[in-house]
């Protein structure tokens, strides 16, 4: 009888391990599958509006962006005017104030559509590398940032290591590189420019693992609770924190490969 029942013991736990497993990998595509919709309205909105910002038409423009290329109304009120501070740090400012309150108060639905409106809004205040860089470098830079990013999402999948200590270095790695970005927007220092660059690369490639562990972690810890509206808005904040750091990979990265018009 005690036989019988250290079998069913660990038939149970085979079942329920497989479950986890399955539902683990649903939520991993969830996850993917929201910041990849993420990453196409980022780039749409981007494209689309540096197309809007730009003309060849002379007539009525005030600024020159190259010879034959000339700024809009629009791209000169969004590239020129005081409002190019709003939408630098708009963003910013959302997710330190905005978006902790979403997922607390609202519901997964609410959230994804906070995390599209937000990829949109990311796509304007990323427009102006249609304006600086060719085309090329910028399909160039995103491909190798994919092709990195995919294998460091998928070290933070595998390793049995564990990153939360890492992590918390990281963060902490962030906060500096803010800081350090904003002094040289005042500096406007090429030298300084390049090391952040180049910091700023390798603390987003850490972090790509980092947050991929942790969505793992998180979903084996709570999967057992069966509160499927938290797992939901669980894979959208997991998006959105892969989303940021393939984001700044690329743009840190667009800084060494990218080729100016």
């Amino acid at each position: 009888m005690a036989e019988y029942e250290t079998i069913r013991s660990a038939s149970v736990g085979a079942r329920a391990s497989a479950a986890i497993d399955a539902g683990l990998k649903a939520h991993m595509n969830k996850v993917y599958g929201t910041m990849s919709v993420g990453m196409v309205l980022t780039a749409l909105a981007a494209w689309a509006i540096a197309g809007l910002a730009v003309t060849t038409d002379p007539s009525g423009a005030t600024v020159a962006l190259r010879e034959g290329q000339y700024l809009t109304g629009l791209g000169e009120l969004i590239y020129t005017t005081p409002l190019r501070w709003v939408i630098m740090f708009a963003p910013l400012a959302f997710l330190l104030f905005g978006w902790g309150t979403l997922m607390r108060r609202g519901s997964a639905a609410t959230a994804q559509f906070g995390f599209f409106a937000f990829s949109a809004f990311m796509g304007l205040s990323m427009s102006s590398i249609f304006l600086v860089f060719t085309g090329f470098s910028i399909v160039q830079t995103f491909l190798v940032t994919a092709i990195a990013f995919a294998g460091l999402s998928l070290y933070g999948y595998t390793t049995k290591r564990n990153l939360s200590g890492m992590g918390t270095f990281l963060m902490m790695g962030v906060i500096g590189l803010l800081v350090a970005m904003i002094v040289n927007i005042f500096l406007q220092s090429p030298a300084m420019m390049f090391a952040i660059s180049s910091i700023g690369v390798l603390i987003f490639a850490g972090l790509t693992a980092f947050y991929t562990q942790d969505i793992k972690n998180t979903y084996v810890a709570m999967a057992s609770h069966g509160d499927q509206e938290w797992l939901d808005k669980a894979a959208i904040d997991g998006a959105l924190s892969l989303y940021i750091s393939f984001l700044n990979m690329f743009q840190f990265l667009l800084m060494f490969m990218g080729q100016q018009e």
